[in-house]
């Protein structure tokens, strides 16, 4: 019985068990002051879709430490507006963003600074 329960999470995760990283993610030797807070906001607001350290989680949400997000496609201004109005899904099959509540620009701010030194440090610039 836990053998198809298992099979049908991974079938209904397009091949990976649910809530498992959907990237290998290299943490930086250390986060900025600004990303070591964004950090903080990132775990308490942003982890429980897209997960640890950004990798995403499968059959929920994607990864924000992939090429997709990079500056020059999704700019910081992608994701003040995705945590305030929710974002349409139209890169990936995980369905709509809902807007995060509780969380300021300057917060979002903070959790860009994190992604984006979290990114750097996975090669995306």
């Amino acid at each position: 019985m836990k053998a198809w329960i298992a099979l049908i999470g991974i079938i209904a995760a397009g091949g990976a068990l649910a809530g498992a990283p959907l990237v290998e993610v290299q943490l930086p030797d250390g986060l900025g002051p600004e990303a070591t807070i964004g950090k903080s906001v990132y775990t308490a607001k942003c982890a429980v879709c897209h997960g640890a350290n950004a990798a995403g989680q499968a059959g929920t949400a994607p990864p924000l430490i992939h090429r997709i997000y990079e500056p020059s496609h999704h700019g910081d201004e992608a994701f003040q507006r995705a945590a305030a109005l929710g974002a349409r899904a139209h890169h990936w099959r995980f369905g709509d963003m809902p807007p995060v509540k509780g969380l300021t620009r300057g917060d979002v701010a903070m959790v860009i600074a994190y992604i984006r030194e979290m990114q750097r440090a996975n090669g995306i610039d």
